[in-house]
């Protein structure tokens, strides 16, 4: 039984019906569904697949209460040393469901940090995620550090300046990549590399 990790940007607060059509196949499939506590794309597909009578369902929340768990699923804790209500207390979720993942589904709005340390976070685990881009309406899929840079160059100079400064994105592509590939001057934002087809799992 495949693990999907779900995940995405706070901002977003309605789920396009491209991907409801994943979530189908994804519940057709009987696959079971990781799915954080947060506000935002968290509680919405909560509320989706509540609406669905969904069952296979793992909320996880770091702490020991969460701030959504609409269809009463079963809950998983995460302990962490971190300061509460920080950014890296809330990530201690998020690893936790990246590492028990098989796959992840993620909806972006081209400048969420959480978002892309969840998709660079399966990417050094060797698994695919599967990127909505919510403005572009088109997913992409992250197979290697290459879609990873075709991803981020969606973003604006503002956007990407902020997550570098948040997440550090230059170093954590450089130390990503062989170390014969130069894949940023030192300050500028990548260049984008050719266009991909739109992809699922």
């Amino acid at each position: 039984m495949k693990n999907i990790f779900i995940s995405g940007s706070m901002g977003i607060k309605s789920i396009n019906k491209l991907v409801l059509e994943r979530i189908e196949n994804i519940i057709n499939e009987q696959f079971t569904i990781l799915v954080g506590d947060a506000n935002g794309v968290d509680a919405s597909i909560q509320q989706v697949l509540t609406n669905k009578s969904y069952k296979n369902v793992k909320v996880y929340c770091t702490g020991n209460y969460p701030r959504n768990n609409i269809g009463k699923w079963e809950l998983v804790t995460v302990q962490t040393e971190h300061k509460p209500k920080t950014r890296l207390y809330f990530t201690a979720k998020d690893l936790e469901m990246a590492n028990h993942c098989d796959y992840g589904l993620m909806i972006w709005d081209l400048k969420s940090t959480g978002t892309l340390s969840n998709v660079f976070q399966l990417l050094t685990q060797q698994k695919t995620s599967a990127v909505f881009v919510n403005k572009l309406r088109k997913f992409v899929k992250i197979n290697n550090i290459k879609d990873f840079e075709y991803l981020i160059s969606m973003m604006s100079d503002k956007a990407f300046e902020i997550a570098d400064k948040k997440i550090h994105l230059k170093e954590k592509i450089t130390t990503n990549r062989n170390k014969q590939l130069t894949l940023f001057p030192e300050a500028d934002k990548p260049t984008p590399p050719a266009p991909q087809p739109n992809s699922g799992f």
